[in-house]
């Protein structure tokens, strides 16, 4: 008799988390390895939300919580996507959860039953089709040409949609791409959706504060409130309040969804950590010029690597509008052999040689549904940014 479940054979360990892993197992060996395969900023807590846990710690706030999260960080919530997006939920209609990725788990779960299909424009996030699998569904994957700004396009929404399509899960700006709709691109998509009305919406909004440019990313209700009472809206503190040990993400959807959501996570987690959702409810409502401050580096750091890849043999890199990503193209590279010998014939060739022989642990794009490219997380120092970007540059020139 099998172990572990039948269900567990729809899905793969996370591909970000294992080359990660690697990396630091290499470090540890005492290798000399840059790694800009993990999605976590490098920027420390700001000093005030950690007061605030340590306050929650010293009053005793140490004790379960309601499943959904206290009153308290679900007002701030609200509030918070009032202000941001002009987006207007009661606080009985946010759910509270241990990061971003349970906030999907708990909507797919809740939801899907066997057949139901969900869209999934690629490059799209590692954990998307595991989970959409995992509850039975059938991830619909939507390649988004490069061309398009790796951007779903209203036609081929329109195109992916069937009788059983039950989700639609839409990220903005993008992991892995950093890609972001403007708000007409949204408004197309909208247009289609409001066509079909028994197809659902996640919007994962987690990356939303961090653009460029004076770029904004807008959220689909904001962009058409007449798909509020369909669409559930997704974010985090992990990203733009640099807080992803805290594991807080939440979600506002109507009631109805949040109650099933509820209804999951009181069987599974319960609530978040009390003292995670003291230092949040400081995050939403305390002082935000550090996300400024964060942003001006970041961008400053995209462009560095933006011109440093683009100079690399066989490579090109498009200029993201936000998060903290670059998906560079290495096709220019494939059906090579590097100076160590391997054939790159794959992009996971590419970076397993690239890690190998230079040091640089980066994530190839098959892992994010969309092979012949990789993606790097600029979330690191400038010094290391730059040191890394030149051993990529050393080893596409090294390629024969």
């Amino acid at each position: 008799m099998d172990l572990t479940a039948a269900r567990l054979a729809r899905i793969s360990p996370s591909q970000t988390i294992a080359i990660s892993t690697k990396a630091r197992e290499l470090k540890a060996a005492g290798k000399d390895i840059i790694s800009l395969s993990a999605g976590e900023p490098d920027f420390d807590t700001p000093d005030s939300i950690k007061k605030a846990a340590i306050r929650a710690i010293e009053a005793g706030e140490t004790k379960y919580t309601d499943v959904a999260g206290t009153p308290a960080l679900r007002r701030a919530i609200a509030e918070r996507f009032r202000a941001d997006n002009g987006l207007d939920y009661t606080w009985d209609e946010v759910i509270v959860a241990n990061g971003g990725k349970q906030i999907i788990y708990n909507a797919m779960v809740a939801t899907i039953n066997p057949g139901d299909e969900a869209i999934i424009p690629a490059p799209c996030w590692v954990s998307y089709p595991d989970i959409v699998a995992l509850a039975e569904g059938t991830p619909v994957i939507v390649p988004c040409s490069v061309e398009n700004g790796f951007k779903l396009q209203p036609a081929e929404l329109e195109a992916a949609i069937t009788p059983r399509t039950k989700w639609l899960l839409l990220n903005s700006p993008n992991n892995p791409t950093g890609a972001a709709y403007s708000f007409e691109e949204m408004r197309g998509l909208c247009d289609v959706l409001l066509r079909h009305p028994d197809v659902w919406i996640l919007t994962d909004d987690i990356y939303n504060k961090l653009v460029y440019d004076g770029f904004r990313a807008p959220t689909v209700v904001e962009v058409e409130p007449r798909l509020r009472d369909r669409t559930v809206t997704m974010n985090g503190v992990s990203k733009a309040y640099a807080m992803t040990g805290w594991r807080i993400g939440y979600s506002a959807a109507p009631v109805q969804m949040t109650r099933a959501m509820n209804k999951l996570q009181g069987q599974s987690t319960s609530g978040p950590g009390s003292v995670s959702q003291a230092a949040a409810v400081e995050a939403l409502t305390g002082p935000q010029d550090f996300i400024g401050t964060m942003v001006s580096t970041y961008q400053a750091r995209r462009d560095l690597v933006v011109g440093m890849l683009n100079e690399a043999k066989g490579l090109n890199c498009p200029v993201p509008e936000g998060a903290f990503y670059v998906f560079p193209s290495l096709v220019g590279c494939l059906g090579k052999t590097s100076a160590g010998g391997t054939l790159i014939d794959t992009d996971e060739a590419f970076v397993t040689a690239l890690l190998d022989e230079e040091g640089v642990a980066a994530v190839h794009g098959s892992a994010f549904m969309f092979a012949g490219h990789f993606r790097i997380s600029y979330a690191t120092d400038t010094v290391s940014l730059k040191e890394a970007c030149l051993r990529i540059q050393r080893f596409c020139a090294a390629l024969r």
